[in-house]
């Protein structure tokens, strides 16, 4: 049980230093067209790269995190950035503020209490 309850007290701090920080993911499918994204996203804009997820089948889905206008300005960027490469962006979506319980489905580096840009 101690172990759960350092889980707990894990997430709850990852959902307090994130809560309010919008979220924006970019679907694509192939390596080559996700790369391009986060690129361009991490070049755009102040925004934080915080992970990449294999989906399957091809598809790898890039997340960054940032101010909401930050993110929204990163996200078109990388579409448009993904879109030159091919027919690589499957979907393109920015959550302004992710409810707290949405942190624990995120990849680890989702703390973004700091923005970094590239």
């Amino acid at each position: 049980m101690p172990q759960q309850l350092s889980t707990q007290q894990e997430i709850s701090t990852m959902a307090k230093d994130t809560y309010g920080i919008a979220l924006g993911m970019i679907e694509t499918r192939g390596l080559v067209p996700a790369i391009e994204a986060a690129d361009a996203m991490t070049k755009a804009a102040e925004v934080r790269l915080i992970g990449r997820e294999f989906v399957g089948g091809g598809y790898v889905t890039v997340l960054v995190r940032g101010e909401t206008g930050a993110v929204n300005a990163a996200v078109r960027a990388g579409a448009d950035a993904c879109e030159r490469v091919g027919d690589g962006l499957v979907a393109a979506h920015i959550i302004a503020r992710p409810h707290r319980e949405v942190e624990p489905a995120l990849p680890r580096g989702a703390d973004s209490s700091s923005s970094a840009a590239a």
